[in-house]
């Protein structure tokens, strides 16, 4: 399985942590063992099986992200519009499914990547979009998706 899809497997989205628990925000600087990824300089994760032992019960009731991307991250990763994923007039809008967690949409890119056989290396570039939009060259994969939709994924 490609590496994009999997990026959030280990990790819990921290504003549903902090909402769940009733800490403030910025209480995860002061959790020196537990590392944290920051996506898009917008939403923060911290990862699963690091909180501190008095706050382990919570695990238990956050939602699983493996598989998803938040919207916002995910159309910039595959160099798509942000509007493909949040608008349902959109044609390949209903190829993906979505999630919101804390009123923050994320869609499922591993669901997606697997139906279509498609397989991205850890630093490769993906594109998707119209066909007459993408550029295919001799080092790039090309997976027709769906009428005139394709990814091209560049190592």
């Amino acid at each position: 399985m490609s590496h994009l899809p999997n990026t959030l497997n280990s990790y819990w989205l921290w504003k549903e942590v902090y909402t769940k628990l009733g800490i403030s925000n910025p209480a995860y600087r002061y959790w020196k063992n537990t590392p944290t990824l920051k996506l898009n300089n917008k939403y923060l994760f911290i990862q699963k099986n690091s909180l501190p032992s008095k706050h382990l019960y919570i695990q238990e009731i956050l939602t699983d992200l493996s598989g998803y991307l938040p919207i916002k991250y995910a159309s910039d990763k595959l160099h798509v519009n942000e509007h493909l994923f949040t608008s349902e007039k959109m044609f390949l809008h209903k190829e993906f499914e979505y999630k919101f967690v804390e009123d923050v949409k994320f869609v499922n890119i591993r669901k997606f990547f697997k139906e279509n056989g498609i397989q991205v290396k850890k630093n490769s570039i993906i594109q998707l979009g119209k066909l007459k939009d993408l550029e295919i060259t001799q080092e790039s994969v090309f997976y027709n998706i769906k009428n005139d939709y394709g990814i091209v994924v560049y190592d």
